[in-house]
């Protein structure tokens, strides 16, 4: 640790170490700082200590106590009474002070991560955070918001360059190796590993390592083959070079690091480097409560929710200038390492208990103003990242598991996952190719929902001008999107009128009641839900979570789903409310609002097995980008899928009027693809 960091962490630690037995602020504010300072000593602590070895002693109970002791004051049991709960925070500390000291709390539980990483500069940075606002407290008059605001604010802005830089970083850098250490070297027998990560461990993450433990080596190389061929098979089936590429993002949930590492050893034999980066921690690097990268149990999905729109803090238009700039400067910084990046291996997991939010008046929410510059900064951010990560080279893959939360079968469905996840894609491809020949012929298609179902939906299809040689619809097998079982388009937007509802879904972690989208020319044009008791919440949560503050975002994607197996699953164990969108978009049609499924990578050619063209892969939206590149894109590409159970029809109708219909009353008619009616059958 270079010297003067050093004074910095021994000056810091001095004056709140005094903070613990001062009375120099206001009674009313002592409890916070207090406990704010107990909390700084102890990470510092743990942070000296993993720093000296002694943590390596440790026994797995003192590891699980010292797990509690970071992340028991955010668990839904002390919630409650936690400023990191801007309720609370409100309620004791008052509407002038109280939000900004959560959004100041929230910040400083950032120290956890880089404790165990020692990273001793970030924790350096937040404990002067700490001091300068506890200054402020000590002084004859109150703060005003605004002093304090503005304390917050150049805090985030200040050290952009630290963090948004470490984060662009971690992501294309394999020799960032923290996570990457853990996985390949430690005994995954011995489960005080997983603590090591400094994220929060639940009895999900004991009992999945022990029961990954348990399976044969040879059940391992199986699911770490299907999950590394299908990243592979995304650049063959792509027509694009892996050979170029030297890095790979692993993204996983702890517990499933015996895979992890067999995909490593995999990847490696493909000429690829892990790069393994935690999901972001800090408001400056966060996409409200999303949570790309490695991560443990979320402690508490209320406190994500309720910090989600933090950025309301600082986000204004100097700062987005700030932060585009930090960006530029760090890609740039590190082109090389970009260049080569291929893309993110996703290990998604199931099972948890959907999530019903409780709204907070306390939290922090954007105005109107900031939503449009949250926009305005992700576009630019995502077109910043296509520069040096270029969409047309980099690929993808994902696969998802089911958790021990999901049940005492738990065991029983990840093997049924196992084999969902293993389908005969040949079998799939065959059927799934009726279906295409059959969309083909269409100008349009007519979904219609069934029993209390109100979707009432007529989709627009592109047009071919040489049938020979283009299709419509992507025969998706099992490569960059496990497991097998979709058919995809890009619809028109101009003649894409009409209602998508479902009665229950989850998505983005988020549960939804009776989500219901109306669409005007393709786009959004109302929107609502029945998660709350008034129309202004429902419809705040829909513009927040699924529009991500976007007016009248476009349908990017129209798919039919047949993977009627993982439908099966679902409803014998009675989880189809805990799937994840990667499964449930494969059990019924389903509807993407936002991107294309082709986004930046319209102009190359995707063929399907029969050697047909797609054509459908851009949209009046993405075709923007030839005049003005800001108005094609949004970020965000969200799946809403009607389940079978809820489906009236499919039916696509011709040009001349004529119906053709591949779905009815939720069974597969269209002649040779009944077989996918067999696991229904069982059901």
């Amino acid at each position: 640790m270079e010297e003067i960091l050093r004074e910095r962490l021994s000056l810091a630690e001095e004056r709140i170490r005094n903070i613990l037995v001062e009375h120099s602020v206001p009674a009313k504010y002592e409890d916070y700082f207090r406990r704010t300072a107990e909390f700084i000593l102890r990470v510092k602590e743990t942070a000296t200590e993993i720093a000296a070895g002694k943590t390596e002693n440790y026994s797995l109970e003192e590891w699980q106590r010292l797990n509690t002791s970071l992340y028991g004051d955010i668990l839904p049991k002390h919630y409650g009474a936690s400023y990191g709960n801007p309720a609370y925070a409100v309620e004791t500390l008052g509407e002038t002070h109280g939000r900004i000291l959560s959004f100041i709390y929230a910040e400083i539980r950032g120290m956890i991560p880089a404790a165990f990483e020692q990273d001793f500069e970030e924790i350096a940075i937040l404990c002067e955070l700490f001091i300068e606002v506890y200054n402020c407290f000590e002084e004859e008059v109150l703060p005003t918001y605004r002093s304090i605001q503005q304390i917050a604010y150049w805090y985030v802005s200040d050290y952009s360059d630290v963090m948004v830089t470490k984060r662009i970083r971690s992501a294309v850098d394999p020799s960032l190796d923290f996570a990457v250490r853990i996985v390949m070297e430690e005994d995954l027998h011995d489960l005080r590993y997983l603590y090591k990560y400094g994220e929060y461990v639940s009895e999900n993450e004991l009992k999945t390592a022990a029961f990954m433990n348990r399976l044969p080596q040879e059940e391992i190389n199986r699911m770490a083959s299907v999950y590394t061929e299908g990243y592979r098979m995304g650049f063959v089936l792509g027509k694009k070079d892996l050979s170029k590429k030297k890095t790979v993002n692993l993204r996983y949930t702890l517990g499933f690091e015996r895979m992890i590492r067999k995909a490593v050893e995999n990847f490696r034999e493909m000429g690829l480097s892990p790069v393994i980066y935690r999901a972001a921690v800090h408001s400056v690097n966060r996409r409200q409560q999303e949570r790309i990268g490695y991560l443990g149990a979320i402690p508490n999905k209320q406190y994500d929710y309720d910090h989600k729109g933090d950025s309301a803090v600082y986000l204004d238009g100097a700062f987005v200038e700030r932060k585009l700039g930090v960006i530029r400067a760090a890609y740039e910084e590190y082109k090389e390492l970009a260049g080569v990046h291929g893309g993110p291996a996703c290990v998604e997991t199931f099972g948890e208990t959907p999530f019903s939010p409780a709204g907070s008046e306390a939290a922090y929410r954007l105005s109107e103003k900031q939503q449009k510059l949250s926009v305005e900064l992700a576009n630019e951010n995502m077109q910043i990242t296509n520069r040096y990560i270029k969409g047309e080279e980099r690929s993808f893959t994902i696969i998802a598991f089911p958790v021990p939360e999901i049940g005492e079968n738990f065991e029983e469905i990840f093997r049924e996952t196992v084999k969902i996840n293993t389908l005969d894609s040949r079998l799939y491809q065959r059927i799934q190719q009726t279906i295409i020949d059959a969309l083909d012929q269409g100008e349009s298609v007519h979904i219609l929902g069934a029993g209390d179902n109100r979707t009432d939906l007529t989709v627009k299809l592109a047009e071919r001008k040489d049938p020979a040689r283009e299709t419509l619809f992507e025969n998706c097998v099992a490569d960059v999107n496990i497991p097998v079982g979709e058919v995809f388009t890009t619809p028109r937007l101009l003649g894409t009128n009409g209602i998508l509802h479902v009665s229950g879904v989850y998505l983005n972690e988020l549960h939804y009641q009776n989500l219901c989208l109306k669409f005007s020319d393709g786009r959004v044009e109302e929107y609502s839900c029945t998660n709350f008791d008034t129309r202004e919440a429902n419809q705040a949560y829909v513009r927040e979570n699924v529009m991500f503050h976007h007016e009248g975002l476009p349908m990017g994607e129209f798919a039919i789903g047949t993977n009627t197996a993982a439908y099966a699953m679902a409803e014998k164990y009675g989880i189809g409310g805990k799937l994840p969108i990667l499964i449930a978009e494969k059990m019924g049609p389903h509807f993407a609002v936002g991107d294309t499924c082709y986004s930046w990578s319209e102009d190359i050619p995707v063929f399907n097995p029969d050697g047909k063209e797609i054509i459908a892969r851009d949209n009046e939206v993405s075709l923007l980008r030839k005049t003005d590149v800001g108005k094609a894109y949004f970020g965000c590409h969200t799946d809403i899928t009607i389940p079978y159970r809820e489906l009236g029809h499919i039916q696509v109708i011709t040009k001349d009027g004529k119906r053709i219909s591949i779905i009815e009353n939720g069974r597969f008619v269209l002649p040779g693809t009944e077989e996918l009616n067999g696991p229904l059958e069982d059901i």
